[in-house]
């Protein structure tokens, strides 16, 4: 098995910063109703930087693995670049190639952090 799809495979399993963030500033729900996955990502800011990040909810491997990369690669980011993030992004984040059928699973967290950010 390579490397990439280990990682994924890894934070699928054993999810980081799983879990409800009590005194988050923002939070948003996606649901991806073709394959059922529901995300709910909760933001702390600090400025305009995301502090700190987690998530809940279920889904494939994908939508899951995704999120919880994202809680550790978005802390500290502005949420400007939070914000001009897109497909591409993800693709770099998980370093494999996303069919346009797996596009709405790997883009759930990060359009509910994003939405989340606009909410604010």
């Amino acid at each position: 098995m390579d490397l990439y799809a280990y990682q994924i495979l890894d934070h699928y399993k054993r999810p980081r910063n799983y879990g409800v963030l009590t005194d988050a500033d923002a939070s948003s729900e996606q649901a991806n109703l073709s394959c059922g996955d529901n995300i709910v990502m909760y933001l702390k800011l600090d400025d305009d930087k995301i502090a700190k990040l987690q998530f809940t909810g279920d889904g494939c491997a994908i939508s899951k693995a995704t999120a919880s990369m994202l809680t550790e690669k978005l802390v500290g980011k502005k949420t400007t670049e939070v914000l001009a993030m897109d497909l591409e992004s993800i693709r770099e984040l998980l370093h494999i190639e996303i069919s346009d059928r797996r596009s709405g699973c790997a883009m759930i967290g990060l359009s509910a952090v994003q939405k989340a950010i606009k909410n604010t």
